[in-house]
């Protein structure tokens, strides 16, 4: 893929990556530097090859480094709430042990897996509505579709979701 389709893919998109990005980590300014690194990171996997969706390739990119993000602010937000002065005490003191870890992450990896096999329209129902804190009217027009429709794709991604675990 050129250089030059790269960008015009960026710049015709970047507004509506931001949204969704933003909807994911509710915060505008890590929202543009969600969409400035998944660029980066897409420049580099587009260029020289061809990629079968682009803008769907893009989406993913910027879906997982704002779901990243989200978890790094919700995890600094939780042991620095307070800031450097807040109390020891809010640190838990016992560490989950190895089996405890071991199945909250199976636990996590089949969601994550469950949420990868989704159709886009229903993962992106799911996703504006469980970390975007989206209503079901804003995800219809997100997506164009009707509000039962938008209520049917995100019931339909959290069943499949609950049924991985």
């Amino acid at each position: 893929m050129s250089n030059e389709r790269i960008l015009q893919l960026y710049i015709d998109h970047r507004r509506k990556l931001v949204a969704y990005a933003g909807g994911i980590v509710r915060d505008p300014g890590r929202a543009e530097d969600v969409v400035q690194e998944a660029f980066l990171r897409f420049r580099t996997a587009a260029s020289g090859r061809l990629l079968e969706e682009p803008v769907g390739y893009l989406y993913r990119v910027v879906r997982n480094l704002a779901l990243d993000r989200r978890r790094r602010a919700l995890l600094e937000g939780r042991y620095f709430k307070q800031g450097i002065e807040g109390s020891a005490a809010e640190i838990p003191e016992a560490s989950p042990s190895p089996e405890q870890e071991l199945i909250a992450r199976e636990a996590l990896q089949r969601v994550i897996d469950a949420m990868d096999s989704l159709p886009e329209r229903t993962r992106i129902a799911v996703e504006l509505h469980r970390f975007g804190d989206c209503t079901l009217k804003e995800i219809a027009d997100h997506l164009d579709v009707s509000v039962s429709m938008a209520h049917q794709l995100v019931t339909e991604g959290v069943r499949r979701c609950l049924r991985s675990l």
